[in-house]
């Protein structure tokens, strides 16, 4: 794929470089065969997300906001760990004390920045949307929100309702 900006119109084109590979046709919504009539709809939509994910990602970036809700609960930003090994130089950690005997201590990808506005908020800002979000989700697995006390990890504004306790 190869794209070609032209500044005086200020436009965009992208072209396929190997219309022969599958995985591109594929990603373009092209059918079976290598040079279709027509291209098919069923994947044009995300092919088109994908493309203003990034062009986002780029222009403005992409941010995940999360609420550490419970008794307890603190994040912070650290620039070694104890118990990971940093996957690339300068590499920064997020520790979470989280109602467990330890701290956990996760890695931040490539690429992304993490910062604690206040200890029960994290802020992560990246490129990539993607990337952002599933290091959210990673993030929120150590406590998943629970519906009896509301406690847990929250990710971009997110609510559960409560359940109403049992009565015998």
């Amino acid at each position: 794929m190869s794209l070609d900006h032209d500044r005086d119109t200020k436009k965009v084109s992208l072209s396929i470089l190997d219309r022969e590979e599958r995985k591109q046709r594929e990603m373009w919504g092209m059918r079976g065969r290598p040079f279709p009539s027509t291209p098919s709809n069923h994947n044009l939509g995300t092919t088109r997300a994908y493309l203003n994910n990034h062009i986002l990602g780029v222009s403005e970036g992409h941010t995940a906001i999360l609420r550490l809700v419970g008794v307890g609960y603190r994040a912070t930003i650290e620039p070694s760990a104890v118990s990971v090994q940093p996957e690339y130089p300068g590499q920064q950690f997020v520790s979470l004390k989280v109602g467990y005997s330890h701290p956990i201590e996760l890695g931040v990808p490539l690429g992304m920045k993490a910062s604690t506005p206040q200890p029960t908020r994290i802020l992560l800002e990246g490129i990539e949307k993607e990337v952002v979000n599933q290091f959210a989700a990673k993030i929120r697995k150590w406590r998943v929100p629970e519906p009896y006390k509301g406690k847990g990890i929250f990710v971009n504004g997110e609510t559960i309702r409560l359940k109403a306790k049992k009565i015998k």
